[in-house]
């Protein structure tokens, strides 16, 4: 299987949460079907290979949709508590996006690490250890 194939493979975490590449209209179609409740994409509007109207057609498919642009730099203690509220207040399970998986999965690691009561700075040195970011 081609690396690009592989980056957009919708990966299920937990109950609530999971993670892919950018997604196609129809992994919009099969996570609708698969009972998920929202979508969270972290790309920038300026990245290359977008869906098209991903918003609308996510919202066509009954999904609540958020549009979060995240730079990797930007993943900091300020800048995931954004992105912390954004998870906490979707209806769940969720599916978090990005181009290639690394940052959604950077996020869901942050996510599930502080719900656990673990400080920010020891989850993002558990994803630095991982070599995520």
């Amino acid at each position: 299987m081609e690396l690009i194939q592989l980056m957009n493979i919708v990966r299920k975490i937990n109950d609530e949460l999971a993670i892919a590449g950018q997604i196609t209209l129809d992994q919009l179609q099969q996570i609708a079907d698969e009972g998920y409740k929202s979508v969270l994409n972290l790309r920038l509007p300026d990245e290359t290979g977008l869906l098209l109207n991903e918003q609308e057609k996510t919202e066509l498919l009954g999904l609540y949709y958020v549009n979060l642009p995240t730079k990797p730099e930007d993943i900091n203690h300020q800048g995931t508590l954004q992105i912390y509220q954004t998870i906490t207040e979707l209806p769940k399970p969720i599916l978090i996006h990005c181009d290639n998986s690394i940052r959604s999965v950077t996020i869901v690691l942050l996510y599930i690490a502080i719900k656990q009561g673990i400080t920010f700075e020891k989850a993002m040195q558990k994803v630095i250890t991982l070599g995520l970011i």
